[in-house]
């Protein structure tokens, strides 16, 4: 792939999702792009590269940041996070809070807000509780498997015994492997919607009490970041806390949120603050 159009299909990536590629980067997305090239019929990276700017291309466009996107995730990832979720949600039930709203944002293939709702159910009251799960993703290809919510036997490895069992369905054995179906208990607790985090401000108005936006901001430039981190803290109730990848860091980016341990971020109970 040579360096121009590298250059211009990483633009168009940045400009469309948020997500920053360096050169080095360019091997990754020529293999992946490969894809596309089969699927469209064109014979190379520039003509692919004139193709999406030739004008209404907006499916292929969705399709490009599909095969570009890293979705990597598996059930109980990070398990630390849903402790805290537990320990902030039993705190505000104990003062009387009965609704609860949280966002996965970036949820991939839908395994995250699963196990939001599977802690969920597990462990808290929940039939008096009203609880909702917006799930979003920019690729619609993982978010077509999450809502599905059919899991093969390798992607449920890490859900415990008692979970499993309670949360899933066994299919019968199409001679790939046995697979399970997510219950009706958790899909209705969920929402999937697509989004791109580098939109803003997002068309979102009520407060949540947790978001969970795990290792995806490190795709992200400081100044993508940023911005995403201003919209969540809007998005915020005060005392809301903000879930974030281990490997990720916000000493890097102005913010108005402040740390409460390792990877989670809680708004100040003063709303101006």
């Amino acid at each position: 792939m040579e360096k121009a159009v590298f250059d211009e299909l990483s633009r168009i990536i940045y400009e469309k999702s948020g997500i920053f590629l360096s050169e080095r980067k360019k091997d990754l997305v020529a293999t992946r792009l490969n894809k596309r090239l089969r699927a469209t019929g064109l014979k190379g990276y520039g003509e692919y590269l004139e193709h999406l700017k030739s004008g209404d291309v907006e499916e292929e466009i969705v399709d490009f940041l599909n095969v570009i996107s890293t979705n990597v995730t598996n059930f109980f990832r990070e398990p630390a996070h849903f402790e805290e979720m537990l320990k902030a949600m039993n705190k505000w039930y104990s003062q009387g809070q009965r609704r609860f709203r949280i966002w996965s944002a970036a949820c991939s293939s839908g395994e995250e807000p699963y196990t939001i709702a599977m802690t969920i159910l597990h462990n808290l009251p929940h039939q008096k509780l009203d609880v909702r799960i917006l799930a979003t993703d920019i690729s619609t290809k993982v978010l077509h498997i999450a809502q599905r919510g059919i899991y093969g036997e390798s992607c449920v490895k890490k859900i415990p015994p008692g979970f499993l069992e309670s949360y899933f369905t066994p299919m019968a054995d199409d001679g790939k492997g046995i697979s399970y179906e997510v219950s009706h208990k958790l899909r209705k607790m969920v929402t999937f919607r697509r989004m791109n985090l580098s939109e803003h401000p997002f068309e979102l108005t009520e407060p949540f009490d947790i978001i969970f936006c795990r290792n995806v901001m490190i795709y992200f430039d400081d100044a993508v970041k940023e911005k995403l981190v201003d919209d969540f803290f809007r998005l915020l109730r005060p005392c809301g806390l903000l879930m974030t990848g281990h490997s990720e860091s916000l000493s890097c980016i102005k913010h108005k949120l402040s740390m409460s341990k390792s990877a989670v971020y809680m708004k100040p109970e003063t709303a101006g603050a």
